[in-house]
């Protein structure tokens, strides 16, 4: 029984090294081993990055990027407490911004609630600090920037399970690949509001769609005249992280805002120079 046990599992091992490996990795090393390093590299980055330079920059507040969603996290099994999507987006707004044009295209300032908060405080300590030493005298802080336009918006909308399936096959007790895949979207929203009047000069919406995959295969032998079963099973899940997904949909977001303004002629470009360019 026993050699028959070991040459079934064998048999198991050798029928595919890239039943070992994630979905995707594909260069094994040896039987058992199939390892890739994969580069994640999001193209709306170098997007960013490769916008040309403004002559000055744009001066830019973002105060909360929220999740209007209200979606928590899916499952099959129990009612889950944690959010579907990142409650810090507005992270990711300011990263997007200073990615445009290698830094060179906005000047940031961060109105988050609880940064302005600290940053008036600070202010604060320096002031009384500097009046307890030097008098009344005291040299006073320059005054804070103020910005043009605000940056606001939200992720609106995080769809779980859009679209589902699953193939396989099985021959006497023995299934060599089951494929399961699943699709998620995730849509946020973004918004250039002008500061001296309030009005909404751009907006965007984008989508993103979170995919998940898994490959399994197993095996189930009768042994002892069918008294006894043994079944090997092997399989990998890889799920798009959803902060990623995020990240990509508001890099894309700043990314048309930035080429709608450049059609309105809204940044400070040589916009004769800039069509010579293009």
């Amino acid at each position: 029984m026993f050699r028959e046990l070991w040459l079934i599992t064998v048999v198991f091992l050798l029928s595919s090294c890239a039943a070992f490996a994630p979905v995707g990795h594909t260069n094994c090393a040896d039987l058992v081993k199939c390892e890739e390093k994969p580069e994640i590299v999001r193209p709306t980055l170098q997007s960013l990055l490769d916008l040309p330079k403004p002559n000055q920059k744009a001066v830019v507040s973002v105060y909360a990027f929220p999740d209007l969603t209200g979606q928590r996290k899916p499952s099959t099994k129990m009612a889950l407490f944690s959010t579907a999507v990142t409650q810090g987006a507005d992270s990711y707004v300011i990263n997007a911004l200073k990615y445009a044009a290698n830094g060179d295209f906005f000047t940031v300032l961060d109105r988050g609630s609880s940064s302005l908060n600290n940053l008036s405080k600070e202010r604060q300590i320096i002031k009384n600090q500097r009046v307890s030493v030097e008098g009344s005298g005291a040299t006073k802080l320059p005054p804070l920037l103020f910005s043009g336009i605000i940056i606001e918006g939200g992720i609106l909308a995080y769809e779980s399970n859009l679209f589902s399936g699953i193939n396989g096959l099985r021959i006497k007790g023995f299934s060599p690949a089951t494929n399961q895949w699943r699709e998620d979207l995730v849509t946020v929203s973004m918004r250039v509001v002008l500061t001296q009047t309030g009005e909404v000069i751009m907006t965007k919406t984008v989508s993103k769609k979170i995919l998940s995959a898994s490959v399994s295969r197993d095996v189930w032998r009768f042994w002892e005249q069918g008294t006894e079963l043994i079944e090997l099973e092997t399989g990998y899940t890889q799920t798009e992280a959803t902060g990623y997904a995020i990240r990509s949909a508001i890099e894309k977001a700043v990314l048309e805002l930035i080429l709608e303004g450049t059609d309105k002629q809204f940044w400070d470009y040589d916009y004769e120079k800039l069509e010579e360019v293009k």
